[in-house]
């Protein structure tokens, strides 16, 4: 019996040139807002495309966008104050993966994280097994680790 790699058989998508273009703009914004990109993956074009865009969003409110079944994409622009009170606004990549979701779903998903965080440049890279931990206080402790 040889073992076969599994990471064979992911299936890594590309990245959809018009939200390639937009994860650039949304790098460089100018506000000081909180702003979200919701990602997901067409299975039929193997490609990653934009779902959904919010402005002035906070991360309870970005939680209830999430689909509960299904894996998504977020790139998230927070405001956060650090304890010295300095304010920064970090690009935070989350890959919500939620437990139940169906293994090839899962899998695509999986497969094609990597390039997508490399095609948008990202350096805060976090993931979610379920909706609910996606709040205020678990993105600040998360953030604490990037002095």
């Amino acid at each position: 019996m040889g073992s076969r790699d599994p990471s064979d058989s992911l299936v890594v998508c590309e990245v959809d040139p018009e939200l390639k273009e937009k994860l650039r703009k949304f790098r460089f914004r100018k506000e000081t807002d909180n702003a979200a990109i919701i990602m997901k993956v067409d299975k039929d074009r193997q490609m990653v495309v934009l779902e959904e865009e919010f402005q002035n969003i906070s991360p309870d409110e970005l939680k209830m966008e999430l689909p509960e079944r299904q894996p998504r994409f977020v790139v998230y622009s927070y405001k956060y104050v650090h304890d010295d009170g300095r304010v920064s606004y970090p690009l935070c990549f989350i890959f919500s993966s939620p437990v139940g979701c169906k293994p090839e779903q899962q899998m695509m998903y999986a497969g094609s994280k990597n390039r997508l965080v490399q095609t948008a440049e990202l350096t805060k890279v976090f993931e979610i097994r379920t909706t609910d931990d996606l709040t205020e206080a678990w993105l600040q402790e998360k953030l604490a680790f990037f002095r």
